[in-house]
């Protein structure tokens, strides 16, 4: 039996080996992925292989599972139907028709209640600049110093630089305008 000393040794350098783990490339964890299990790689996910050799390591240090352990996942393995990947036939879902009832097949953008009707202008001051948006036809959608926007939203992308709700920035939560 070894003594805790020996033990102690093994444990400090399953754990240097582990953690060695982090700094190897890719192309390296798959080629120690196959020394360790002795088969060939089919895949390239780090995070997968660095979790498969560390438990290798470990198991090879520490002993594998018991043979009490084995039988009986054997059994529970022999009860379940186990499926590596789904049939292709069935891994989209069939598609269904949705029919949108006739009042809501037909809505626009500019039918949304939070938006003005076309020819508003939608005003804000922002940063001690007054931004003003003039509201056109739904397919036309939103102008801004002349420049034309299809949403709120990259009208307001535009004036902040960072990716924004429209109807937050312009304060259009409740139907008929501002809050």
């Amino acid at each position: 039996m070894p003594d805790k000393k020996d033990a102690t040794a093994d444990d400090a350098g399953i754990e240097e080996r582990i953690r060695a783990l982090d700094l190897m490339s890719t192309g390296e964890l798959a080629a120690e992925y196959e020394r360790l299990y002795r088969r060939e790689c089919r895949t390239r996910h780090r995070g997968y292989l660095i979790r498969k050799i560390a438990w290798r390591l470990q198991a090879n240090a520490e002993g594998d599972l018991s043979e009490r352990a084995r039988r009986r996942a054997a059994e529970l393995a022999d009860d379940a139907e186990v499926r590596v990947m789904a049939p292709r036939a069935t891994v989209a879902p069939p598609r269904t028709t949705v029919r949108l009832a006739p009042r809501l097949a037909n809505r626009g953008r500019h039918e949304d209640p939070r938006v003005p009707p076309p020819g508003s202008t939608i005003v804000r001051d922002y940063k001690h600049r007054t931004i003003r948006v003039r509201v056109l036809p739904a397919e036309e959608g939103f102008e801004l110093d002349g420049e034309r926007f299809p949403t709120l939203t990259a009208v307001a992308k535009r004036v902040t630089g960072q990716h924004m709700n429209g109807f937050r920035f312009f304060r259009l939560d409740r139907a008929g305008g501002p809050r």
